[in-house]
């Protein structure tokens, strides 16, 4: 069984997994502003690959898909200008990839912290974005869609304050002094880590997300064209894009913590065919950096994926 072979992929890298893979077709109508009410469960008739596929999962960075897809929901409403510019300066650093990283103060527009929270991941950018849209439209945005399982607790600074808090540091510098001397155990109790308690979300509705965005129904279509163009830009190709063949276009969003790794995107073959995945990895190991474990990632995506084709392995 397909399932299986996907778990044994996971268990060969040191971790639990969680997949749900499914073709892009326009999913069950939604209401509000981009259409509704949620499918709980498979829907029945339609094709798909579930490996824990309704457990809570911690989605962190991944979450920046329904921030950028709000930003470009207001942008093409007229609320937002996306030429505005914000200044980054030492105080919003949070340390990472993109602005996040920066030594000096930068200013950029709305549209280039978009691009770099999707490309990069920014940390930094997409918490002064997450600000100009607003947390709570977010959230309302998770519901809209029928995300009624996906809970967004507050930006990239909110989850470091929380464990800055959790440690007792006061700072980053103090945090980089007290965390590596915590007991693995008391480690992997951070809130952040635990999808009861953070940002996060079940495999089966991030695929939702990405199929209401290919098929433009989460918004008007120059919103959803947005999102799809900043993700197919993702510089990181370590994941999900490795486990399928060179011609098959993978755009997706990263997100990893401590003995957390995962990516959700939509592969696109040249024969037109698209598919949503989800995959989340859980390792005992609280590095951040495991090559095997994204490789896994790979390897489970195109197995999901080559089944659903009626192959195997991506092809």
């Amino acid at each position: 069984m397909v399932e299986e072979r996907i778990r044994r992929v996971f268990a060969g890298a040191g971790a639990e997994g969680q997949l749900h893979a499914v073709p892009v077709s326009v999913p069950a109508p939604v209401h509000g502003r981009a259409g509704g009410a949620g499918e709980a469960g498979a829907q029945p008739g339609v094709r798909e690959v579930a490996v824990g596929a309704d457990d809570p999962v911690v989605i962190a960075s991944i979450f920046k898909v329904l921030l950028v897809l709000e930003f470009a929901r207001q942008v093409v409403a007229g609320q937002l200008d996306p030429r505005e510019r914000v200044r980054v300066t030492a105080a919003d650093r949070l340390g990472g990839w993109g602005t996040a990283g920066c030594l000096d103060d930068v200013e950029l527009s709305l549209r280039d912290l978009a691009h770099f929270a999707m490309s990069v991941s920014d940390n930094t950018a997409a918490d002064l974005l997450l600000a100009r849209v607003g947390p709570d439209t977010v959230r309302l945005l998770a519901r809209e869609l029928g995300l009624e399982r996906t809970r967004i607790v507050g930006g990239p600074r909110d989850l470091l304050e929380s464990m800055l808090a959790e440690v007792g540091a006061r700072d980053e510098r103090e945090f980089a002094v007290r965390y590596p001397a915590l007991p693995d155990d008391r480690k992997r109790r951070l809130a952040v880590l635990d999808p009861r308690h953070t940002t996060a979300s079940t495999p089966r509705e991030i695929t939702r997300l990405l199929r209401l965005v290919w098929s433009d129904a989460a918004g008007p279509p120059e919103a959803c064209a947005f999102v799809r163009d900043l993700m197919i830009r993702q510089v990181f190709r370590h994941r999900l894009a490795s486990g399928f063949p060179d011609d098959v276009a993978v755009a997706a969003k990263t997100g990893t913590l401590p003995g957390l790794h995962m990516e959700a995107g939509v592969a696109r073959y040249p024969d037109g065919a698209c598919y949503a995945i989800a995959v989340f990895a859980r390792t005992r190991d609280l590095a951040v950096s495991r090559a095997t474990v994204d490789a896994a990632i790979g390897r489970a995506a195109g197995i999901a994926v080559g089944s659903l084709r009626g192959g195997g392995d991506g092809r």
